[in-house]
């Protein structure tokens, strides 16, 4: 009970409370005639094609650490899962990762906890790629981020004292000895052997990395991965005129602020990203507005180019979980 309240109530709560946030006090007609007329759609099409190109590339790049830990999945069955793990993630939030594992593990009669490993791992690859951007924001971004700062110096403070604070460190470096000594360790019964057995199936396929073959084509295929959802960014940026404006006025940086923030957002515990994302979008935009511009219709038009992003790749997302959940009807039909 407690573990379905915090992995599904709670997201549902913070995203509807955020959209309530978003939403409240606007004209909802005002905003979708906003979204209607003043929004070339063809580049939000090119946008969504590129997305599906993503879908692609992290099935090749998985099957690599797959194929190191002795799991030969195809690539049809790898890239079903992607298909399925961001269409489940929309309704149960995290639990489309878990989902991933168990469809593999269970087509390809391998280890859950093995396989598990492999996604760990995949994810951890996400969250480097993710802290370069920010890095990297950091360093192009610095006057959006003194912007920031001045308009909100109580949350720089806070931050800052939360990232300095020894306690922080010394339970994280604790938490390390804790994950060593439960994995090297035996005893408690036979419920500690299962939970160890599992911590060291995780290990496994977590560490299985450094048997991967070709791993400068992983590298590569990361890269690649990534530069294709900042390219989605910039191919956003196109779809509007007030954000042409903005890109043709600050360059790319403003588009490595608003996807940097928009990355960071997504790790917020909601469904598929829905309102931690459009408000992290809608703030980054605001960095860039222009001293002549009216307030009110600069926030309409961010709005609406939020809403436009996440929703075609939530588009997306159902369209091809469907195809993947038709797709594995009829392959267990056939069986």
């Amino acid at each position: 009970m407690l573990g379905f309240f915090l992995k599904i109530i709670i997201p549902m709560i913070v995203s509807v409370g955020l959209c309530w946030i978003l939403f409240r006090g606007d004209s909802l007609e005002e905003l979708v005639a906003v979204m209607k007329e003043r929004c070339d759609y063809r580049w939000i099409l090119a946008m969504t094609l590129l997305l599906s190109l993503t879908y692609l590339i992290r099935a090749v790049r998985w099957g690599q650490q797959l194929e190191a830990v002795g799991v030969k999945a195809s690539l049809w069955t790898r890239v079903v899962s992607i298909f399925g793990t961001y269409a489940v993630n929309l309704v149960f939030p995290r639990l489309g990762e878990v989902w991933r594992c168990g469809f593999v593990a269970h087509r390809e009669r391998a280890q859950f906890s093995v396989v598990a490993g492999t996604v760990i791992a995949d994810r951890l690859a996400d969250l480097l790629s993710g802290i370069s951007f920010i890095l990297a924001t950091l360093l192009f971004g610095h006057d959006a981020i003194r912007r920031f700062i001045s308009r909100y110096p109580a949350f720089y403070d806070s931050l800052m004292r939360i990232v300095t604070s020894p306690w922080l460190w010394i339970a994280v470096a604790v938490a390390v000895i804790a994950a060593v000594w439960f994995l090297r360790g035996s005893g408690g019964g036979a419920v500690m052997t299962r939970l160890r057995n599992f911590g060291r199936g995780l290990w496994d396929g977590f560490y299985g990395i450094r048997l991967m073959r070709h791993k400068w084509r992983w590298l590569a295929l990361t890269i690649a991965l990534w530069g294709c959802y900042f390219t989605q960014m910039i191919l956003a940026f196109q779809a509007f005129q007030f954000t042409q404006d903005i890109f043709a006025g600050h360059g790319i940086v403003a588009v490595l602020v608003c996807f940097t923030l928009g990355s960071m957002a997504m790790g917020v515990p909601s469904n598929g990203g829905i309102g931690p994302y459009q408000i992290a979008l809608i703030f980054g935009l605001s960095l860039y507005m222009p001293d002549s511009a009216d307030p009110a219709v600069f926030e309409m038009e961010s709005k609406a180019f939020a809403n436009v992003v996440l929703g075609a790749s939530t588009l997306l997302s159902v369209l091809l979980g469907l195809i993947a959940f038709l797709s594995i009807a009829l392959s267990k039909r056939r069986r």
